[in-house]
Parts: structure tokens; C-alpha cells; sequence
């Protein structure tokens, strides 16, 4: 008689380390931690399965506060490492931490190749705008203006969008959350790891020190039901304390408008339903931005394809099930070119 044992039911605590986690006091990184250990335990990953991978920045201490096996890689090639463990073992659960430093400026080429290729990684992306853990200088996602050490009279750079540059690079699942809203996280980390692909997840991240209240617009408690959309597959896209906002599509301009329902004969008929499969109206969501539009938080775009490992993988099989080669005919054969 076989018996299948099942493992134990694990807890947060069994993915948070013995290390003691050190960000500045009221850093989103906490958040986003907690968030992570919670989501893990209630989807039944294992630790012994599970790998965290980070560059450098603030958020890339993320691998030493997990009970997971980790890496902490150089600035930026956290995508390339993680994309060289995937291929060496497929059937790993790989996150990705990354900053929008480490992976936006430096790093840029490294995430548009593991995104384009589609590699099976789960990405998480802390976006608050700003070097950190270097002392506050701008970064890719800065706003015009953003006064730094290194921008004293403030940027003249306009801002990556990190979800337009993830669609650009192909990619097949994009998100959007904020830190401190737990329970939405906890969504965006299950429909990750459950698709099978490279998934890319832009987590908005409050810096207290460098860019403290930032995002203020849309997340402080008095605007946040007015100036968040969060959107759900096959739902209206209604938003506001009274659930009386909405996004429609307007086909002579072939743009999206804000509009109130009841107001200038708008009716729920005319309201836009949310469809993830759509890769024009994902890149219409990704581009929107307070304080003309909500802020535009959930899956955005999720239409999974084979991924890069799975691929490279049947073609190993199929060359295996050629049969053995001859190292020795093959060096033997002659020239494999000729140059006339």
C-alpha cells in the first residue's frame, strides 16, 4: 500500500529568515516583506523550492529576510542570474527584486532580454522613484523636476513608465500594486507564480527619507477610493467613493476619458469592461496617470505563451532523442564554411 505523505502546513514564519531585517523605520519595504512571507505560506510554496534573486538597491536586501535560498547578485544582472538558474532548474519557483535603479537604468538591457524571452521569473519591481541606498539621487522613474544630490536644480529627464517599457519588451503578464495594501498584493503574487512566463510586477514603494509622499496623489486615505482603479478581468472599470467614476474608450480619438456615470448622458453601458487578454488596451491602462486619470493598480495584461525554458528544454529532447553524437566525427568533418 503506498501512502502519499503531505508536507506541513507552513506558516509566514516559516519564510521569514533569523536575520534582522533592517530598512529605515516606515520604508514600504516592510510591507512588501510581510506581504511576500504571507502570500508564500497561503499558496503552499516550499522554501526548499523557492528562490529569491536581487541586484543591488534597498529592495535587494529582500533575499536575506526570506528562508528561501537567495542570491545577491551586482547591480542590474539579477534578470541574467535568475534567467541561468531557471534554465538550469525549470521546475524552481524564481522571484525577482529589483528596484527602479538596479533595473530600469543599469540594468535595463538584462530585464528586456529575461522579459522578451519569457522566462518563467517572478519580477518584482519596488518603484519609488529614487536611489535610495545611495542617498538619494534621481533615477530613471524621477519626475521633471525631482530635486537630488545629483539634480540639485531639479531633472530634466522625462520618466520611464515602468509598465510601457516591460509591454515594449513583450512581455505577457504586467501588474501594478502599492505596497501597503496587503491583500491586493497577495493577489498579484498568487496570479504571478501561477503563469507560466516571465510576470512583472510594479510595486509602488514609499521612500520616507529621500521621496517621502510622492505618490501621495493617490494613495493617502482621503483620495484613494477617487484616485485608484483596480482593475479585475471581465469587470466595468468603476472607481471612486461613490463608485460613480469609470474610464470609457473614445473611438474618434482613440483615447481613454474619466468620466462620471450619470453625468453628461454617460451610462454604465458606455463604461469600458476590463479585458487582460488586450494588448492595446494594456498599454492605454499602463500610460495613465494622476491626477487626469487613477492610478491603474492589478493585472493589466496576462496572455501566457510557451515560455524560454520550456522551449529550450523540448529542444534538448528532441536532439537527445537523436541519439548519442560523435565528438570525434564531428571534429573530423571538415570545414563547416568555406569563405570564397
Amino acid at each position: 500500500m503506498n501512502v502519499t505523505v503531505q508536507p506541513d502546513k507552513l506558516t509566514a514564519k516559516d519564510f521569514a529568515s533569523d536575520q534582522e531585517v533592517r530598512w529605515c523605520p516606515g520604508c514600504g519595504d516592510y510591507a512588501i516583506l510581510k506581504a511576500m512571507h504571507k502570500s508564500l505560506a497561503d499558496m503552499g510554496a516550499r522554501p526548499e523550492n523557492t528562490v529569491f534573486v536581487s541586484g543591488i538597491g534597498c529592495s535587494s536586501r529582500f533575499p536575506y529576510y526570506m528562508a528561501t535560498y537567495g542570491f545577491h547578485t551586482i547591480h542590474g544582472r539579477a534578470p541574467a542570474v535568475a534567467t541561468g538558474l531557471k534554465l538550469a532548474r525549470p521546475e524552481l519557483d524564481v522571484w525577482v527584486v529589483t528596484g527602479d535603479g538596479d533595473a530600469l537604468s543599469i540594468g535595463g538591457n538584462h530585464l528586456f532580454h529575461a522579459l522578451r524571452r519569457n522566462v518563467d521569473l517572478n519580477i518584482l519591481l519596488f518603484n519609488n522613484e529614487i536611489y535610495g541606498l545611495t542617498k538619494g539621487q534621481y533615477s530613471p522613474t524621477s519626475r521633471v523636476g525631482q530635486k537630488s544630490p545629483s539634480t540639485p536644480m531639479g531633472s530634466v529627464d522625462s520618466p520611464a513608465n515602468a509598465l510601457t517599457f516591460a509591454l515594449g519588451c513583450n512581455a505577457r503578464f504586467i501588474a501594478r500594486g502599492i505596497d501597503v495594501q496587503a491583500k491586493n498584493l497577495d493577489v498579484l503574487f498568487r496570479r504571478a507564480r501561477e503563469h507560466k512566463g516571465a510576470s512583472f510586477i510594479e510595486i509602488i514603494q514609499n521612500c520616507i527619507v529621500y521621496n517621502d509622499a510622492v505618490f501621495a496623489d493617490f494613495t493617502e486615505k482621503a483620495v484613494a477610493d477617487d484616485m485608484q482603479l483596480h482593475v479585475v478581468h471581465g469587470q466595468p472599470m468603476i472607481f471612486g467613493k461613490a463608485k460613480n467614476k469609470a474610464l470609457r474608450f473614445n473611438a474618434q480619438t482613440f483615447q481613454l476619458e474619466a468620466v462620471v456615470i450619470g453625468e453628461n448622458g454617460v451610462t454604465e453601458k458606455d463604461i469600458l469592461v476590463h479585458d487582460e487578454k488586450n494588448r492595446v488596451l494594456a498599454g492605454l491602462l499602463s500610460a495613465l496617470r494622476p491626477p487626469n486619470f487613477p492610478e491603474v493598480l492589478g493585472v493589466i495584461y496576462c496572455d501566457p505563451a510557451t515560455s524560454y525554458e520550456a522551449a529550450v528544454v523540448a529542444q534538448e529532447n528532441l536532439a537527445k532523442a537523436k541519439g548519442p553524437g560523435d565528438l570525434d566525427k564531428l571534429m573530423r568533418a571538415g570545414n563547416t564554411w568555406a569563405v570564397t
